[in-house]
């Protein structure tokens, strides 16, 4: 009998057949011809100068290659911004919607394709999805266990990074621990110097996340939505590590960092040992701009890390459909993905597959710099499926009921 995961894997290569044939080259000009001239405004987080510069790049390219104008409108919560198209809905505006083209999460875009809020499928006219292998890299049509159907297209990967200071562990005889029971052992020998995000911090809940897929009895139970009648028999394992873990962590586990980011100057100081990003650059740009050492490095545990892939979408009342599919088209092609990929740009992984691109687009991420914390991109290949959307909110609320 097949698992829920052997399922999964089947049903992400089906859709994947399915998504990989060649957009006609005849619609396509179709589509860029009714693109000229729109105005596409763009929901998209502003809380990163990085990312915000990143748009605003994108934003004059469109407008030179295709008359395009991209209007970056910067929100803090997409949830608020789903909210929005939802009211809209309700209230009968099916046509020139406020929103054109959104950066969505999981969780978000579970409610959209529900409720019925997305334009598409649009993913197989874009000639730049050729570049996507889905089978390689399922993320890319699964979200958070929800399966995309064409609705949303992927726009850059992320996985979950430890990060630590090689120089300072070694004056300890320590090494990084690559599992959840190292982690605990780690902390034993270490006590006060070990901590993690606070959930519901996006960063504290993937770690959660993490520690549940690797010690879970039933780990097939992830990938399917919360059921209430086995949530405790699946969750207890972390629950009864995490209750030997607090009363190690830093200030002993009564308080946790607000989020990931605070995590950074702790360890540059010593303050704790190990931080954690779900950026894998990340700890490069931290070193390159002096927030961490040149001696700082990155690992993964030994059964994967948790991975996936964040999307864009278009709205099902957007006014300009043929623009935003246009914008989306440019974003996923080898020269803004390549842009994307740099830390000095941004640092975001590709979600394109090398052995899908001719040499010379290849060339453009074989040149990328790369830091003192790069990890082997062999090493980022082994990947824990993320739990389907719905475990998100059922363990903020197990662990905010048990902790605080």
């Amino acid at each position: 009998m097949l698992t829920v995961r052997s399922k999964l894997l089947l049903a992400t290569v089906a859709m994947a057949l399915c998504l990989t044939g060649r957009a006609s080259t005849a619609s396509w000009q179709e589509t860029v011809d009714q693109a000229r001239g729109q105005t596409v405004f763009f929901n998209a987080w502003g809380g990163s100068e990085q990312i915000n510069d990143y748009i605003d790049w994108a934003a004059d390219q469109v407008r030179q290659r295709y008359g395009i104008r991209l209007k970056h409108v910067k929100v803090a919560d997409v949830s608020s911004v789903v909210s929005r198209i939802l009211a809209e809905k309700a209230a009968g505006r099916t046509e020139q919607g406020t929103v054109d083209l959104m950066w969505i999460n999981g969780e978000n875009f579970q409610a959209m394709k529900h409720n019925n809020l997305l334009h598409g499928p649009f993913v197989t006219e874009l000639p730049s999805f050729q570049g996507v292998d889905p089978v390689q890299k399922p993320t890319t049509v699964i979200d958070f266990g929800e399966p995309v159907d064409g609705l949303e297209a992927p726009w850059g990967m992320a996985q979950l990074v430890f990060i630590y200071d090689q120089k300072r562990l070694s004056r300890l005889a320590a090494k990084p621990p690559t599992s959840a029971a190292e982690l605990l052992e780690f902390a034993r020998r270490h006590k006060g110097r070990v901590t993690y995000p606070l959930p519901p911090d996006f960063t504290g809940t993937t770690f959660l996340k993490q520690l549940l897929s690797e010690l879970t009895t039933d780990p097939d139970a992830l990938l399917k939505p919360v059921d209430k009648a086995n949530f405790a028999a699946v969750t207890s394992p972390l629950w009864r590590y995490l209750d030997q873990l607090h009363p190690l962590l830093w200030r002993g586990g009564k308080t946790f960092p607000a989020n990931n980011l605070l995590m950074t100057p702790m360890l540059d100081d010593g303050e704790i040992l190990l931080s954690m990003n779900f950026n894998p650059a990340y700890a490069n740009s931290a070193i390159a701009s002096g927030e961490l050492a040149e001696t700082v490095r990155t690992y993964i545990h030994d059964k994967g890390s948790l991975a996936n892939s964040h999307f864009l979408a278009i709205p099902f009342n957007s006014s300009a459909t043929a623009a935003a599919r246009v914008v989306i088209n440019f974003l996923l092609s080898p020269e803004a993905q390549a842009r994307k990929a740099n830390p000095d740009v941004w640092g975001d992984p590709t979600v394109l597959s090398m052995d899908r691109l001719p040499l010379a687009q290849r060339t453009l991420f074989n040149q990328l710099p790369t830091g003192p914390a790069t990890l082997p991109s062999q090493a980022l290949e082994n990947i824990l499926p993320e739990p389907h959307g719905s475990w998100t909110v059922a363990l903020e609320k197990a662990w905010l009921a048990r902790y605080r």
